[in-house]
């Protein structure tokens, strides 16, 4: 008879306190990774041994990555005074160079 594998805690890297599940592990038990994540932290996931992914709750992740919630560079330029390129081009003033006269060499 197989035991069942148990996730492994994180105490002797720098990783923060959380379960470290090899991804055939994570696989067979998502709902169970997905719980933890949500109550107890973090889940770390390795492939071969080495550190492939970090499964969040949505919360430390928002708290984490406020950018992601920031609008981007062309939503802002969207919600500028001139939004529309006809708008702009009223607002430019043309200043007019003076014409000379043509002269005959």
């Amino acid at each position: 008879m197989t035991r069942a594998a148990r996730p492994t805690t994180d105490r002797a890297t720098s990783k923060p306190p959380g379960q470290t599940w090899r991804l055939e592990q994570a696989k067979a038990r998502f709902s169970e990774v997905v719980r933890l994540a949500r109550e107890a932290g973090p889940q770390h996931v390795t492939v071969h041994g080495r550190d492939a992914v970090v499964v969040l709750s949505a919360e430390d992740f928002a708290r984490l990555s406020p950018a992601a919630a920031a609008p981007s560079l062309a939503a802002l330029f969207g919600t500028g005074p001139f939004t529309r390129l006809d708008d702009f081009e009223q607002g430019l003033v043309r200043e007019q160079a003076p014409v000379r006269d043509a002269v005959d060499f």
